[in-house]
């Protein structure tokens, strides 16, 4: 039941038309919580010296960090997406530079929510992916979800969300409360 490749997989029971949104309300409590995932699933970023690009790529050197996907509960009201909980996706499969895992059968799905973790270049720097990538932003105009987000680093985060004729709208507008 997971379905996510390197983000972006929400639940088929949303419909095929979006509701008109123009804003995601993010609790700060959950906001907390994916500062706390972004921690745990990136703490030895900086452990990369012997390793290779292909074998971090491939996920056949040691783990250091891992990406992570989660699915986000809420509901639209008005003009305003509420994202409600973060929940663990299902099937979760973790990779230095990959996730996959699904989110099918959440009830109230909205979105998804996934990291990017730290690189780190030839002199120990860590090199970060900010915000959404091309790859997940395709990914996502392909789902059904409604709202995603991505993490690069504890204080960072990028939201794309669809209008109501599926079209991706990105940067989108997020506010933590």
């Amino acid at each position: 039941m997971r379905l996510l490749v390197t983000l972006g997989v929400v639940g088929a029971m949303l419909g095929s038309s979006s509701p008109k949104f123009s804003v995601v309300v993010l609790p700060a409590q959950t906001r907390g919580l994916m500062s706390a995932l972004w921690v745990e699933n990136n703490r030895h970023w900086d452990e990369l010296a012997d390793q290779n690009t292909l074998t971090q790529l491939l996920g056949t050197g040691k783990p250091t960090q891992r990406e992570y996907l989660g699915c986000l509960v809420g509901d639209v009201a008005g003009d305003t997406l509420f994202v409600r909980q973060l929940v663990d996706a299902r099937h979760l499969k973790q990779l230095q530079f990959a996730v996959a895992g699904d989110c099918e059968g959440v009830e109230g799905l909205v979105g998804s929510f996934h990291t990017h973790p730290y690189r780190a270049d030839a002199a120990g720097h860590a090199l970060k992916e900010r915000g959404l990538s091309a790859l997940d932003l395709k990914t996502f105009a392909a789902a059904p979800d409604l709202v995603t987000v991505v993490m690069w680093d504890l204080d960072s985060l990028d939201v794309a969300t669809k209008a109501v004729d599926g079209s991706v709208r990105h940067p989108a507008a997020v506010q933590v409360r």
